[in-house]
């Protein structure tokens, strides 16, 4: 199972496309996109709330097959992608879940709150994005687990620490990009 987790603010085809080229390079079960409550990282300023954000990412899965909205870190009460991993997996442990990130957070992966914890836990499949593949690939993350990368096809098969980076057809949707034509507050 696929565990996408972002801001989706605003949601757009791009990450549709990364969620469906995840079930499909990966054989996944199911991609769940985890609509987060907030992201430590970001301005809160510029977020749209919660509400608005899934049911702008509802509206645009629009009950695709295998893929789940959800706001479950809301639900856990989780304000960490580690703390949510760790929850899900004690939950569901008979689950092999995967972590799906597009390369643009590649390149901030350390700063997320003990990454290399997130490492250790599961398999991270990371799509390529453009203008990311080059800082993501140089990143903290891909210098320190180097070793740890493996084929696409060898990901959930193995132990982990294992990632893999996955060049996919290059979509053009962009959050920043959006925000920056119809303004922070875009879902008014």
């Amino acid at each position: 199972m696929g565990l996408y987790g972002g801001s989706f603010n605003p949601a757009h085809e791009g990450h549709l496309h990364v969620a469906t080229e995840a079930i499909k390079r990966l054989k996944l079960d199911a991609v769940w996109l985890m609509v987060s409550p907030g992201n430590p990282l970001k301005n809160v300023d510029e977020m749209a709330d919660l509400q608005h954000r899934r049911d702008r990412l509802l509206e645009l899965v629009d009950n695709k097959p295998k893929i789940t909205v959800t706001d479950v870190e809301n639900k856990l009460g989780t304000r960490y992608s580690v703390d949510t991993i760790k929850a899900l997996q004690a939950a569901m442990p008979e689950t092999r879940f995967v972590w799906v990130m597009g390369a643009d957070n590649l390149q901030d992966f350390h700063r997320w709150q003990n990454w290399r914890d997130i490492a250790e836990m599961l398999p991270i499949a990371i799509f390529d994005r453009p203008g990311y593949s080059v800082s993501g690939l140089n990143s903290k993350f891909a210098r320190q687990y180097g070793r740890n990368k493996v084929p696409c096809r060898q990901l959930l098969s193995g132990p982990t620490p294992a990632w893999t980076f996955v060049p996919i057809p290059r979509h053009p949707g962009s959050a920043t990009n959006i925000r920056r034509l119809k303004g922070n507050e875009w879902w008014r």
